[in-house]
């Protein structure tokens, strides 16, 4: 696994786990305030979209993995 597919996998897993606690009705449901982290996530995917960085990225290679292509 490279660098920018597990960047890719952490940000799934954090918009899905984000929305199951915020959404009012979900089983698990914890407070509305859980959505804007989702923006925050949503945010940073279009920044590193339009500039190339990605500081989860960085922090992946940080700890070891090959770069993505």
């Amino acid at each position: 696994m490279t660098s920018w597919q597990l960047t890719r996998v952490i940000a799934g897993i954090f918009v899905i786990l984000s929305v199951a606690l915020g959404a009012t009705g979900s089983p698990v449901y914890v407070s509305g305030y859980f959505l804007w982290f989702t923006v925050f996530v949503g945010a940073n995917l279009l920044q590193s979209g339009l500039t190339r960085w990605c500081l989860m990225e960085r922090i992946v290679r940080g700890l070891g993995l090959r770069a993505g292509a």
